[in-house]
């Protein structure tokens, strides 16, 4: 049989006979592993190429020779062949090779040539023009898998890759793709190539301790295929699990092994889109009849990749230019056999991925991604004209044949094992959590408010979550925190407080108590002066002169009125209770004159503004005022053994004392701080409303509090997938309302928690804040008496000049007389 390259010669030889005209040779050298199924694929497609394009553009004037170059698998001969075909052969291009072999070292070659390569394992670089990317994009994949992973709302993976390979280049573009939707890598490993089946089994045996079940698998076929095996061995590939595959590893799928065929169902994996045509049905129907099984995704984009190599040289013509070259190719947009055909940035322009799931030792389609349009469920059109779907993937079966999607993380509870969840026993604050350990029985009893919380939300878990508790009668929450810290507890329930630095060891769920630390006090005696206080002494010896003033103005004004019949006292008494109604509002009494009007609207703007103050002002010391805080020297109290302090709130020069138990903080603050007790107690709010639910809301109050803690929380190991489900839990509690009744059936009684947002001690209103108004009050008075007064002498000094000049001197002294007689 004649080889392929034969073939050639023969045809470029009938179509220059045919068309009657010299052809322009243009050398391509290919760079494979001839030895490789990948590489005889990617030859043979190569050959397909070339005859059916010369078959339709006969009249073309150039045509490729191919110089073959055979590396054998090994990435440094196939280094050497490449530069032997730029410096002998002299070739205007290269194809391959389709194994990697560093992709700055292949692109220095290629610029230092001016020669494109067209490489299908090789990355394109920036800074290297003339190397091209003919394979999947490994940004797009990275989209495609965050998408995924979003779908099905889990938040924490394992990366598994090849160190020899491409892997930290697709770790970076994880990163990339996961930081947007809010996912972590929470373990990432690097396996050898060449590691044997202990270290892979090492490596796995050291996955199965991390709580994430959600493993996405990027290295070769070969590497893959053992990876698969053993973790079957170890039951990594059972319900529970999700196992999703790169394009690069998707290929163990198709392995004729069985161990790896039946280790791999139920994984997920990506694969570039080819949409089907007549063409590729046709070039897939030659090449069933030339060779065996199916086209090889990386042979259809050698197929489409002559094309638009032989439409390149056919644009420059004799112009053997690297540069016009490159230009020409990446300006190549066609519809090729794998769909739309066309580089961008040096790379190829990805058309999507199908998601395969491997079952039944086969493949079913699931569905598909596009950066435009994320991803669709398999049986709807693959066009942009659709919606996203809601269920995004067709029904997806899961390793051990599962339809159940897995949680994204594995409890050791589904190893058969229960949670060990550590307990304080013997505290002296109970009502929270009360442990008691039963040695006969070997067993722990637990109640109180934390222990009902916590039961209430792991029933609420959509799973079964054993567990039993671990009583611990000595140490503090410290202490169990390390235990947890080192692997001996799985969790610890109690009223153990969020602290930043017990976040470095554990994590903490969602507060299920109030945030904060209050001030707990006795209430204080009745004081009978208090509608004094509201009003600071200036301001009550200001009002009161200032009621005498205006009195006085009113009187002077209405004395000196001429239609006034009453005597003085009876002007004055009136006067004086006139300005006592205003205060409520209730004067009576009829004023004469204008001005005496006007300064009656003043004065009731006055008092007005006064009673308001008042008012408000007394209102705040009713309801405080009973309150006993302590101030500078006194004695604050707080919980022994706590790690709450209070020397980050607003107490000065003040005595520092510890307590035990709710007993010792009612008898501290019976005795009062002058006698041994406590004139407060500072404690976080949970044991304070607590205390209140056990002692008379008439004889004790909380009256202030700080967001200066961050409440109770339970605790659970770094990573524990149970934090966030049990997070989730509490916040339902608080919704549905199950987390009040549960605070009714332990906090009874709530009469005494005032808002705790507006504690502040009221102060009195002092005369700076009215000082205005009673200036103008003033200068009003002073105003109105000095108006007056020029009236009433302009009004003397007019009836004085009349008469003077009708009756001369002396009857004028006459009527004088009579006119001071009748104003005394």
């Amino acid at each position: 049989m004649l080889s392929s390259k034969s073939k050639l010669w023969i045809i470029l030889f009938f179509c220059i006979l045919n068309n009657g005209f010299c052809a322009y040779i243009v050398d391509v050298g290919v760079v494979f592993d001839m030895e490789s199924s990948v590489g005889k694929s990617i030859h043979g497609c190569i050959m397909m190429a070339l005859s059916d394009f010369y078959a339709r553009h006969g009249d073309y004037r150039t045509r490729i020779v191919v110089h073959t170059s055979d590396h054998k698998g090994d990435p440094l001969q196939a280094m050497s062949n490449v530069v032997d075909l730029l410096n002998t052969v002299k070739v205007n291009a290269i194809i391959g090779p389709e194994i990697y072999i560093g992709s700055k070292q292949l692109a220095l070659v290629a610029d230092k040539a001016t020669v494109p390569i067209y490489s299908f394992a090789g990355r394109s670089l920036m800074e290297y023009p003339y190397l091209l990317q003919i394979k999947e994009d490994d940004v797009a994949m990275a989209k495609s898998i965050a998408a995924l992973v979003e779908s099905y709302t889990w938040r924490d993976v394992i990366f598994l890759y090849e160190d020899a390979d491409q892997g930290p280049e697709m770790l970076h573009y994880l990163l990339e793709s996961f930081q947007d939707k809010s996912i972590r890598i929470t373990y990432r490993y690097s396996i050898s190539k060449s590691a044997t089946n202990d270290q892979v089994l090492k490596d796995l045996n050291k996955l199965m301790k991390v709580h994430t079940s959600v493993i996405i698998v990027h290295m070769s076929p070969l590497l893959a295929s053992r990876l698969f095996v053993n973790a079957k061995i170890l039951g990594m590939m059972s319900e529970g699990y999700a196992w999703i595959l790169t394009q690069k590893t998707s290929e163990s799928m198709h392995s004729t092994e069985f161990e790896v065929l039946e280790s791999v169902q139920g994984a997920l994996a990506f694969r570039s889109y080819v949409p089907m045509s007549r063409r590729l049905h046709n070039l897939a129907k030659r090449w069933r009849n030339e060779f065996s099984g199916e086209v090889p995704l990386v042979a259809i984009w050698a197929y489409d990749t002559i094309w638009a190599l032989a439409e390149s040289f056919e644009r420059v013509g004799l112009q053997r230019n690297g540069y016009m070259l490159l230009n020409e190719t990446l300006k190549i947009e066609l519809k090729g056999v794998s769909g739309q055909f066309r580089l961008s940035q040096r790379k190829l322009v990805s058309n999507g991925f199908e998601i395969i799931n491997a079952v039944d030792y086969g493949e079913r389609k699931v569905g598909y991604w596009t950066l435009s349009n994320g991803i669709r469920r398999a049986h709807l059109p693959f066009n942009n004209n659709v919606l996203h779907s809601t269920n995004c993937l067709e029904e997806v079966i899961w390793p051990r044949g599962s339809k159940t999607t897995p949680k994204g993380w594995i409890l050791r509870t589904n190893l058969g094992k229960k949670l060990r969840i550590g307990v304080r026993t013997g505290l002296k604050f109970k009502y929270f959590v009360d442990a008691q350990y039963d040695a006969k029985k070997n067993t722990t009893n637990a109640t109180g408010f934390s222990v009902d919380v916590f039961n209430s939300c792991i029933h609420e878990l959509s799973y079964e979550v054993p567990y039993e508790l671990v009583p611990y009668e000595k140490g503090s929450y410290d202490i169990l925190i390390n235990k947890v810290y080192t692997k001996e507890l799985d969790g610890v329930l109690g009223d153990s407080t969020i602290l930043a630095n017990r976040s470095a060891y554990v994590d903490f769920t969602a507060t299920y108590t109030d945030v904060g630390i209050g001030t707990l006090t006795r209430i204080k005696e009745r004081d009978f002066w208090i509608f004094l206080e509201p009003l600071d002494k200036k301001l009550w010896l200001t009002f009161a002169g200032f009621a005498i003033l205006t009195g006085f103005t009113i009187w002077a004004i209405e004395v000196m009125d001429q239609d006034s019949e009453s005597s003085s006292s009876q002007q004055v008494g009136a006067i004086f209770w006139l300005i006592l109604l205003a205060l409520f509002s209730a004067q009576r009494e009829k004023l004469s004159n204008n001005l005496s009007r006007c300064m009656l609207f003043l004065w009731l703007i006055v008092v007005l503004v006064l009673i308001t103050g008042y008012t408000a002002t007394l209102t705040s010391f009713l309801t405080v005022e009973q309150f006993e805080l302590a101030s500078k020297g006194g004695t604050v109290g707080f919980h022994g053994g706590s790690l709450m302090t209070i020397s980050n709130l607003k107490f000065k020069d003040c005595r520092e004392k510890q307590y035990y138990s709710y007993d010792d903080y009612a008898d501290s603050l019976l005795k009062g701080g002058k006698h041994g007790g406590a004139d407060a107690i500072v404690d976080e709010i949970p044991y304070i409303k607590m205390f209140l639910a056990r002692y008379s809301a008439e004889d004790y109050a909380m009256v202030s509090s700080q967001p200066v803690s961050s409440g109770f929380g339970f605790i659970f190991a770094k990573g524990s997938p149970l934090v966030a489900d049990m997070s989730r839990e509490i916040a339902k509690l608080r919704e549905n309302g199950t987390l009040i009744n549960l605070e009714k059936k332990w906090f009874v009684n709530e009469n005494s928690l005032l808002n705790k947002d507006s504690f502040t001690e009221p102060k009195p209103l002092n005369l700076i804040r009215f000082g205005g108004l009673f200036i103008v009050i003033g200068i009003s008075s002073a105003l109105a008496l000095i108006i007056s007064i020029g009236y009433k002498v302009r009004a003397k000094m007019e009836v004085e000049s009349i008469i003077s000049f009708l009756a001369g001197r002396k009857l004028m002294t006459t009527i004088r007389y009579l006119l001071y007689r009748n104003i005394t």
